[in-house]
């Protein structure tokens, strides 16, 4: 009688654990992943916490599947995210301004920060004994593009350090964002401002040398924030909220680990780049604070952003932070 209450009662247990297990799988079947449309202004390893987030199943965690697109451009980006080709933008929050300006009913709002620094350096041709910024006038500087602001970050380090970049320098900026390294390469320019790891490429191959920072000279500033359009973010808060608390993830991991770990993990988005250049990038950008370190994006940088753009002739009008800037979403990812 003891035996068969002991096999009744394993009979029992497992029948009770297949019918948990039975139980628990249609539920995770049942879960469906969101798919989030993500246009990227360009492809850059300034933005290493948004390809840490991806490649370590941060998104997945939250229910998310990322699909990925870069669209090469400010202006590009911005047309697919107001012609619903894309839900999110990640580009320079002066993009939100203009659209802000030309009337838009459904406004683009700054709702994460990815970066908080220009990521672009003054390339020159030929390595100086030493450098100083005065060196610049009567060259030909190749420019970003003009409203941009990698060009107007540039243009306010330029006039910080008494250069008049529309005077002092034969400025060039009709040259598409995609070919500026290969105008510079063929032989246009004594300098150029370039994003990585570009610039680090043309000075392992001598093409020409990494000078200075104008990450490091213009300050902070919402350089690169995730943004939709209003209408998005009221229908869809629970999911954008979930998406940046996978950026939030990114931005920890890449402030809390070695760059040669995190060259590792994002190698696959650069496979024209070593692997040992990714990691000095990366050093780089974390040397100097580029990576934002939480998606919030705070009032003081906005104020510098608006500062840099009118510095540059290119503040159509002055935007109240409250009216761009979603930080809600941000602040619960946080908790």
């Amino acid at each position: 009688m003891r035996m068969k209450k002991v096999s009744f009662l394993l009979i029992a247990l497992v029948v009770a654990a297949v019918g948990f297990f039975i139980g628990c799988s249609p539920a995770k079947e049942s879960e469906k992943m969101e798919t989030v449309r993500v246009a990227e202004v360009t492809r850059s390893i300034f933005y290493a916490p948004q390809y840490v987030a991806i490649e370590k199943g941060f998104f997945e965690e939250e229910g998310i599947t990322v699909d990925l697109k870069t669209t090469w451009g400010g202006d590009k980006t911005m047309t697919n995210l107001l012609s619903n080709s894309a839900d999110i933008a990640l580009v320079g929050s002066e993009t939100s301004i203009y659209v802000e300006a030309q009337g838009a009913k459904d406004r683009v709002i700054n709702f994460a920060q990815l970066t908080q620094t220009d990521g672009t350096f003054l390339v020159a041709r030929k390595k100086p004994e030493f450098f100083a910024w005065e060196q610049l006038k009567g060259s030909t500087f190749l420019g970003q593009r003009k409203g941009g602001m990698p060009q107007m970050a540039g243009e306010f380090t330029l006039k910080k350090h008494g250069i008049n970049p529309h005077k002092d320098l034969n400025l060039i900026q009709n040259i598409d964002f995609a070919n500026l390294p290969s105008a510079f390469a063929s032989g246009s320019g004594d300098y150029v401002q370039l994003f990585e790891p570009q610039a680090s490429l043309f000075e392992k191959e001598g093409i020409g040398h990494i000078v200075a920072s104008f990450g490091k000279e213009s300050g902070k500033l919402p350089y690169t924030t995730f943004m939709a359009k209003e209408s998005y973010i009221k229908n869809n808060s629970e999911t954008l909220e979930h998406f940046t608390k996978a950026i939030y993830k990114g931005q920890l991991f890449v402030d809390t680990h070695s760059a040669e770990e995190i060259a590792k993990i994002i190698a696959p988005y650069f496979d024209d780049t070593p692997e040992e250049l990714i990691a000095t990038v990366v050093d780089r950008y974390k040397s100097q604070n580029s990576f934002a370190t939480n998606p919030l994006l705070d009032e003081e940088e906005w104020e510098n952003l608006q500062a840099v753009m009118k510095s540059a002739g290119e503040l159509p009008q002055t935007v109240d932070y409250s009216i761009l800037v979603n930080t809600d979403l941000a602040t619960k990812a946080m908790k």
